[in-house]
C-alpha cells in the first residue's frame, strides 16, 4: 500500500488529478483499469498515438465503461505537446462535471512523466486552467518479469510499435529508466529479484513502490502531493545514487557501481575508451568535465547500448554551488563473475580516461589552441 495516508479530514478536498506512464500498453491500460474499478469516482483519460493517421485518439474511461472517445488531429510534430494541449481543457471539463474525485492522466506509452507533470503543476496553480485540481502524483508501472530484458537490452521503441514521432528510434531501457527514475510512485507487477533490484536501484530515493495491481489504492494515491521541485531534482543527472531501499534477495543478480572523481576527463582518451565506458548492457547516468571546457558541466546518460553526452550549461546553471565533478552511476545485472569482469572493464577505462593531475595543474591552458574532438557532440565551445 502506498504510505503516508493521511487522517479523515471533514475540510473539502479539491479533486486530485494524477499521471500514469509505462513502456507497456497492455500494463498501462490493466492499470488503468485497475484504478477505475476500485473506486467509483476516478476517472482515467488516456491517450494513444494514431501515427499512420496523425492523430491522437483520446479515451476516458470511469467505473461504468468509456465516457468519450474522440480522435484529434496532431498540431504539430511535438507529441508531448500535443498531449498536453488536448490534456489541459479535456481535464478542466472533466473536473468542472463534477461527478469524478480523482482524474488520472494516462500518457502514451514510452512519454516520460517530467514534462507533462511540469505542464500541469503550472495549471494546477493559481490562476491556471486546471486551478481546482490537486496534481497528487506521478505513477509509473513496471513488469518486473521484463524489466532486466527491457532495461538493459538494445530493442527500439521503434522496433515495437512505441515510436512517439516518425524519427523516435530511443531504446527501450531509455524509456523505463526515465520513467523510473522519475516518478513518484512505482508500481510493480511480476516478481522477478532481479527486475526488482534493478527497480529499486533505479527509482529515486524519496519514491514509493507498491508491489501488485491489487495493492495499487486510488484513494491512497489521491492523498498525496507531487513536489514539483523534488520532481526536477529527481531528473537531474546529479541525482543518480543507486541506493538500496529493502533487504536484498539472494537472488538478484543486480548491480551498481559508482564512478566518482574531482578530475575531467581527458578529451582524446575519454574518446579512446567511451565505448568500455557507457555501451553494452547497462544504464548510466551521471555528469563529467573535460578540462578545454572548464565552465561546461555535461551529460552522460546511457542505456540500451546507446550513450548520449551533451553540453548542459555552466555548473552555475545546472547545479549552483556545486564544483565540477565525473560523477556517473552505473547499473547492470549478471552473476558475481560476470558482473566483476564488467566492473574492472568499466572501472579501468574510467581510469584510464581521466586526466592527470599533470594535466589539469595548468587550468586548462596546455588544451588552447588545440582541436576540440567532443565538438561533435557537445557544441562549438564559442558556443
Amino acid at each position: 500500500m502506498i504510505p503516508d495516508r493521511p487522517h479523515a479530514s471533514t475540510t473539502p478536498v479539491a479533486p486530485a488529478l494524477s499521471v500514469l506512464v509505462a513502456v507497456d500498453p497492455v500494463l498501462r491500460d490493466a492499470a488503468a483499469a485497475s484504478l477505475t474499478l476500485a473506486a467509483p469516482g476516478v476517472v482515467v483519460v488516456r491517450h494513444d498515438l494514431l501515427p499512420d493517421d496523425g492523430a491522437l485518439r483520446r479515451v476516458a474511461v470511469d467505473a461504468t465503461g468509456v465516457v468519450e472517445d474522440e480522435t484529434v488531429a496532431l498540431e504539430h510534430a511535438c507529441v508531448s505537446c500535443s498531449v498536453r494541449e488536448d490534456a489541459v481543457p479535456t481535464l478542466a471539463r472533466l473536473a468542472d462535471d463534477g461527478r469524478w474525485a480523482h482524474l488520472v492522466l494516462a500518457l502514451p506509452v514510452t512519454a516520460e512523466p517530467l514534462p507533462v507533470a511540469r505542464a500541469l503543476a503550472a495549471q494546477t496553480g493559481a490562476g491556471g486552467a486546471l486551478e481546482r485540481l490537486r496534481l497528487a502524483a506521478t505513477v509509473g508501472v513496471v513488469d518486473l518479469d521484463a524489466l532486466e530484458a527491457d532495461l538493459l537490452g538494445d530493442d527500439l521503441v521503434d522496433e515495437r510499435g512505441l515510436a512517439l514521432t516518425d524519427d523516435d528510434q530511443r531504446p527501450v531501457g531509455e524509456a523505463l529508466a526515465a520513467q523510473l527514475e522519475q516518478v513518484d510512485v512505482v508500481v510493480t507487477t511480476g516478481d522477478a529479484p532481479t527486475g526488482g533490484g534493478l527497480a529499486d536501484r533505479l527509482r529515486a530515493v524519496d519514491s514509493h513502490r507498491v508491489d501488485g495491481l491489487h495493492d495499487l489504492d486510488p484513494v491512497a494515491l489521491a492523498a498525496r502531493a507531487h513536489a514539483p521541485a523534488a520532481a526536477e531534482r529527481r531528473a537531474h543527472p546529479l541525482a543518480a545514487r543507486g541506493g538500496r531501499r529493502r533487504a536484498k534477495d539472494p537472488r538478484d543478480r543486480s548491480w551498481s557501481l559508482l564512478l566518482r572523481s574531482d578530475r575531467p576527463f581527458h578529451p582524446e582518451r575519454l574518446l579512446a575508451h567511451v565505448e568500455d565506458l557507457g555501451t553494452g548492457p547497462v544504464r548510466s547516468r551521471g555528469v563529467f568535465h573535460v578540462p578545454n571546457r572548464p565552465d561546461s558541466a555535461c551529460l552522460w546518460d546511457g542505456a540500451g547500448g546507446a550513450l548520449c553526452v551533451a553540453d548542459l550549461g555552466t555548473w552555475d546553471e545546472v547545479a549552483a554551488g556545486h564544483r565540477p565533478v565525473t560523477r556517473i552511476l552505473v547499473v547492470g545485472a549478471g552473476g558475481p563473475r560476470d558482473a566483476r569482469e564488467v566492473h574492472d572493464r568499466i572501472l579501468d577505462a574510467f581510469g584510464e580516461a581521466l586526466a592527470t593531475g599533470d594535466e589539469v595543474a595548468d587550468g586548462g591552458l596546455r588544451w588552447l589552441g588545440r582541436d576540440d574532438v567532443l565538438a561533435p557532440w557537445l557544441g562549438s565551445r564559442s558556443a
